[in-house]
């Protein structure tokens, strides 16, 4: 127990630090993961299966938002396969030039040794990008589902690197799971039946590490890879975005021991540090690379850049891959620490880079040119809302009934805002006027025809930092209007208010109001 609380109160401080430096609290976990490890702290008994849950939970919420169909796009199996011979050709010339240079650590090593250490830097991580991702509120946006869907593939290939690495063939017992397919029903009906609250998180759970992840495991698979599959044959039940919802935050605190982890793979020494703080060179390499294959693919500059932007890191996985090539005796033990150390400051700079993220795009966007808007991917092109009086952003419960409200009781001409695929055509199908476009794009105003009637925009996204980006993207815009939004606190209803908003209504404040309203009619009526 002394153990665990030192442990947690070391991960506390370096979040609480990190958090003072305006950086994610996972560069403060990964910091005080180094620190514990060079202290010499006791080994945490049980850490490295939290961490192992943490994550195959996080790939199960992922998958639960995934539409598997988008992985054989062009855009994203075609990008993933060429970046990674583009990054691991870079990268064997980048440690053959340090060897050259007689740099301590890659001085000495062959070929062989080389390419291995490159695939393993040719990797971005999944649980960091994602984690980006949800804290941007742009995991479903266009250049999040195409970051995520470039992070699956780039893990299939790991995973396959891996078995045969280590001469581990899945069991012939594998292509049972193929039923899983038509046994989703199954699934789906035992969900139905669960109810939500924490017996619905427990279920997610279970279903994540049971036929997900240890089954895998047991197959000859891998386990999170099972727990990404399992999350994606449910991602089409109605209640897919509350499970994971229910599972964020059970999933954030376990994560913070596969942080922890990282950091305790060894004692740097300076010349680790050195050779780690050399191979970050790189990553502007990679993050160029993703932006200009993506624009050749026909994307908007702006998400070539935030895709490259997000993915300019390294990944768990390249530790992996770099312990697999020590077992098997194709590198030295110090690889190990040094691509540790060159993970965790790639978490670090890229945390900084992508908190400024959608400035840094727009600022790249000059070094790419144009393209013909008629011949941009059928998701990036220009965006017609019509003659309207309102837009309402986001269209999760509430902004759909504040759109159903505003055109029914109130005679508006109202169109929605929605960034998920899956939603947008459900509300089509319900008779909503829907555009799928993603609120906070600094560009979504120019690239939106006839919008000069609008008169009122709602902004009614969940998350609190995108509506405040949304807010600032109205204004950079030059729009004149009255703008709406909604909060769940009392500093975000002031935030919101300080930035310009006309109008915020506090959720919880909004529903208490409301339901006085309604226990006060029932009251007077005797009904």
């Amino acid at each position: 127990m002394e153990t665990l609380a030192l442990y947690l109160g070391v991960a506390f401080v370096g979040g609480v630090l990190a958090t003072l430096v305006r950086l994610p609290p996972l560069v403060g976990f990964l910091a005080a993961g180094f620190a514990l490890g060079a202290a010499g702290a006791p080994e945490l008994p049980g850490l490295a299966t939290i961490a192992e849950v943490g994550v195959a939970l996080l790939l199960f919420t992922i998958g639960l938002k995934l539409d598997v169909r988008s992985l054989v796009r062009p855009e994203i199996w075609l990008t993933t396969v060429s970046h990674m011979v583009l990054a691991v050709a870079v990268g064997i010339g980048f440690l053959g030039l340090l060897a050259v240079m007689g740099m301590a650590l890659v001085a000495g090593d062959g070929l062989g040794t080389l390419a291995l250490i490159a695939l393993a830097l040719s990797f971005s991580s999944t649980v960091f990008v994602i984690k980006v991702l949800e804290d941007r509120s742009d995991a479903t946006s266009l250049y999040g589902r195409i970051a995520v869907g470039i992070l699956i593939i780039q893990d299939i290939v790991a995973v396959t690197f891996l078995a045969i690495a280590e001469g581990r063939p899945p069991s012939l017992w594998a292509v049972a799971l193929l039923l899983f397919i038509p046994g989703r029903r199954v699934l789906y009906a035992i969900w139905s039946r669960v109810g939500h609250g924490e017996l619905q998180a427990i279920f997610g759970v279970a279903v994540a590490l049971g036929p997900g992840f240890y089954l895998f495991e047991h197959l000859g698979l891998s386990g999170d890879v099972g727990a990404l599959v399992m999350g994606a044959l449910l991602a089409a039940h109605p209640s897919a975005g509350e499970m994971s919802r229910s599972l964020m935050t059970f999933k954030d605190v376990m994560l913070v021991a596969f942080f922890l982890e990282i950091g305790l793979h060894g004692t740097p020494e300076p010349q680790h540090v050195a050779l780690a703080l050399v191979l970050l060179l790189m990553l502007p390499l990679q993050a160029a690379a993703y932006a200009v294959l993506l624009w050749t693919a026909r994307l908007r500059r702006r998400t070539a850049f935030l895709t490259g932007l997000a993915l300019g890191n390294y990944s768990e996985f390249g530790i992996i891959v770099v312990a697999v090539g020590v077992e098997v005796g194709m590198v030295d033990d110090d690889w190990l620490i040094v691509i540790s150390l060159a993970v965790a400051a790639s978490f670090a700079l890229s945390a900084a880079v992508n908190r400024r993220g959608v400035e840094i795009a727009a600022w790249l966007t000059r070094f790419l040119p144009p393209k013909d808007p008629s011949r941009l991917h059928p998701d990036d092109r220009v965006v017609d809302i019509g003659d309207v009086d309102a837009l309402v952003m986001g269209l999760g419960r509430v902004g759909s009934t504040t759109c159903a409200r505003l055109r029914d009781e109130y005679g508006l001409r109202v169109v929605g805002v929605e960034h998920d695929v899956n939603r947008v055509s459900s509300l089509q199908g319900d008779g909503f006027e829907v555009v799928r476009a993603d609120a906070t794009d600094v560009e979504f105003w120019a690239r939106v025809k006839r919008a000069g009637h609008v008169r009122l925009a709602v902004l009614a996204m969940p998350f609190h930092n995108a509506n405040l980006i949304a807010l600032s993207r109205l204004q950079d815009a030059g729009f004149e209007g009255q703008v709406a939004a909604i909060a769940r606190y009392d500093d975000d209803a002031a935030e919101l208010r300080r930035h310009g908003a006309d109008a915020v209504f506090h959720i919880y404040g909004a529903a208490g109001a409301e339901l006085a309203d309604r226990a006060a009619e029932v009251l007077s009526t005797g009904r």
